[in-house]
């Protein structure tokens, strides 16, 4: 019955940096391995980032030198963050385990990069 809660996302101009913040709605740690996806409506689910149990991460290629995953176990919350944004950022934001578990789904955060 776990599910994610995104929050974060909103408008910003090419350059501009977002962090994007994920909760779970039930008993669950973030220190599980955990990944941010992202998806346009008519696309398919990209895999932005992971952070595996044991701290190791790996990054879309189109994102690697701009975003970093990152984790707070304090406030059980796994971040995003995002930098140098670029319009083709543009997506519903999602984060899940890795790998995703389908009942997991949340709604998302929308970022969207337009001058």
């Amino acid at each position: 019955q776990v599910q994610f809660v995104e929050s974060g996302g909103g408008l910003v101009q090419p350059g501009g940096s977002l962090r994007l913040s994920c909760v779970p709605s039930r008993n669950f740690f973030v220190s599980a391995s955990m990944a941010w996806y992202r998806q346009v409506p008519g696309k398919e689910r990209e895999l932005v980032a992971t952070l595996t149990r044991i701290g190791r991460t790996t990054y879309l290629d189109s994102v690697k030198d701009r975003f970093s995953i990152f984790r707070d176990n304090a406030k059980n919350t796994l971040y995003l963050a995002m930098n140098n944004l670029v319009p083709e950022d543009t997506a519903f934001y999602y984060c899940n385990t890795y790998p995703e578990k389908a009942e997991y789904w949340g709604q998302g955060t929308q970022v969207t990069v337009s001058s």
